[in-house]
């Protein structure tokens, strides 16, 4: 099956700045990919000019198979991070006025079925909670029966059960063969929902691949971590590489299950142990740093 987007050698400078340096990519349809990096990185440049926002430098961005038209836009969904919405209109109102703009919009139903919004359709948009509004958000990018979606940190702000609540909507929108570019801070988000992901860091792709593949290929073994308390011995007798944090002594280990027999054939107190297996945040702090960037 042909590629829904491919991204060919895209360069986005500003005077004498270049955020986005040579990037490419392929998307098939049908699966969620997430495009991360710390801030400054270039992705929110690069999807801007992805969708059309604004004009590339230099490179080229082929929508199935064919340079982009005018008609990219009315083939496509984007929910923005931020969206200023009306006041004084209800939720049911604002799906109705933009659904007028359309030829051949998507039903209400289906946007009120998939998005959960029937508990709120008479509510004012000013009086609803930020999760509510992520949802009418999301509608409002599916609108045109797109069947490429950007979600531009859709859950930035939102509680824990309101994030979960998205994350399962948005896998019931791939789930009915939508295509998905996400941009996240959230590496949690990234690892559940994303297929394919490509990390960028200056301008460019440091890493690509599937959560489970970057985190084999960038991260080895775990963290096996008990309370000072427990442990009798001297810690430079330890088994095992090891630092003490805030009270807790953590040590280093090929592999979890290798650990743990090497703690047990010592007979050491593994009650109150805490073990932390590599993910995907592992990965994303192993290749961009741990200094926290404005």
């Amino acid at each position: 099956m042909p590629p829904i987007l491919e991204v060919k050698n895209l360069i986005k400078t500003f005077k004498t700045v270049t955020a986005v340096n040579g990037i490419s990519f392929t998307i098939p349809p049908g699966i969620c990919f997430g495009l991360l990096g710390p801030n400054g990185a270039g992705k929110t440049t690069a999807l801007e000019v992805i969708e059309g926002i604004t004009s590339p430098s230099g490179g080229e961005i082929l929508f199935n198979g064919a340079p982009q038209t005018e008609a990219f836009r009315e083939e496509v969904g984007i929910q923005f991070q931020h969206t200023t919405l009306l006041d004084f209109l209800t939720v049911r109102n604002t799906l109705e006025t933009f659904r007028a703009l359309y030829r051949d919009p998507e039903s209400m139903e289906h946007l009120v079925e998939t998005c959960n919004l029937a508990e709120i359709l008479d509510h004012m948009n000013n009086k609803i909670s930020g999760g509510q509004s992520q949802r009418l958000m999301l509608a409002l990018a599916l609108l045109n029966k797109p069947r490429l979606i950007f979600l531009d940190e859709p859950s930035t702000g939102l509680d824990p059960q309101a994030r979960r609540n998205l994350w399962e909507i948005v896998r019931a929108i791939k789930e009915d063969g939508k295509t998905i570019i996400l941009t996240t801070h959230s590496m949690d988000e990234a690892e559940y929902l994303c297929d394919e992901i490509a990390i960028m860091d200056h301008g460019t792709i440091i890493a690509q691949g599937s959560p489970p593949e970057l985190i084999r290929r960038y991260c080895r073994g775990g963290i096996i971590s008990l309370p000072r308390a427990n442990i009798t011995i001297p810690l430079s007798q330890l088994p095992l590489p090891y630092k003490e944090v805030n009270g807790r002594v953590e040590m280093t280990t090929e592999t979890i299950d290798q650990g743990l027999k090497i703690l047990m054939s010592k007979g050491f107190d593994l009650s109150d142990i805490s073990v932390h297996s590599p993910d995907l945040e592992d990965v994303f702090l192993n290749l961009t740093g741990r200094k926290l960037r404005e």
